[in-house]
């Protein structure tokens, strides 16, 4: 049985995806390693190494970056591809800006700071109350802490335009957005699904940037229907 491979986004770990591995236990699950690297080339190259053979793999939002990245190192070892909450673009000059500023404030100390001021831009308009997930999203931070996003942000600010590769993707693939995305909206979905011949688009309805934690059961039907893709 082949791998399922999960890649979590900026700060966060395996907690964005609990319950989808819990409910596809029965199948080899890697969880990749996106802390210990500075570049996305580097983040990738750790991933193809850590997984034998061909694999299915997930990646939402810094995920979707570093699963892109390994479709262009080594498109023949994925049998299947979901890119969730992600953009196939370069950072903005404006983006790269906000990033400095959240890395100045982890490189003085202050990183207590970074989760309050990105959860209003994480989940849907809708959640902003909602203790229990900023409870996790606060958690899968402080196991991140401020060297890794450090890391983990240089590698984000320098990724490449993956737009020009898109067009090679070959295997099946799903994109999935929450319909209230601000980090990555669904026209940037939409850009991706129009580029990957054959690919498949949803956008969920009352959800944002975290998909697989605010929609989980959702999430995993997705992926019930990706997995079950036999045409891989």
């Amino acid at each position: 049985m082949e791998p399922i491979v999960f890649v979590p986004g900026l700060l966060c770990t395996e907690l964005l995806f609990a319950r989808q591995i819990a409910a596809f236990g029965d199948s080899p699950i890697l969880v990749a390693d996106h802390r210990s690297d500075d570049t996305l080339a580097a983040i990738a190259e750790r991933l193809l190494t850590a997984v034998p053979g061909r694999f299915s793999l997930a990646g939402l939002s810094m995920g979707g970056y570093v699963a892109m990245e390994v479709m262009r190192q080594a498109p023949e070892r994925v049998s299947r591809l979901m890119l969730l909450d992600t953009s196939a673009r370069p950072d903005t000059a404006a983006q790269t800006a906000n990033r400095q500023r959240l890395m100045d404030h982890a490189a003085a100390g202050r990183f207590d700071r970074i989760v309050p001021a990105l959860f209003p831009m994480l989940v849907h308009e809708n959640r902003l109350e909602d203790a229990h997930l900023r409870q996790v999203v606060e958690e899968m931070a402080r196991e991140t802490g401020a060297d890794a996003f450090l890391r983990q942000q240089r590698a984000i600010i320098a990724r490449p335009d993956a737009r020009p590769n898109l067009a090679a993707i070959a295997c099946p693939t799903t994109i999935v957005v929450g319909e209230g995305d601000q980090l990555t909206p669904p026209e940037l979905a939409a850009e991706m699904h129009r580029a990957i011949r054959g690919s498949r688009l949803v956008e969920i309805p009352g959800c944002g940037h975290l998909s697989t934690l605010e929609t989980p059961e959702v999430a995993i039907r997705l992926m019930r229907d990706w997995l079950s893709d036999r045409s891989a």
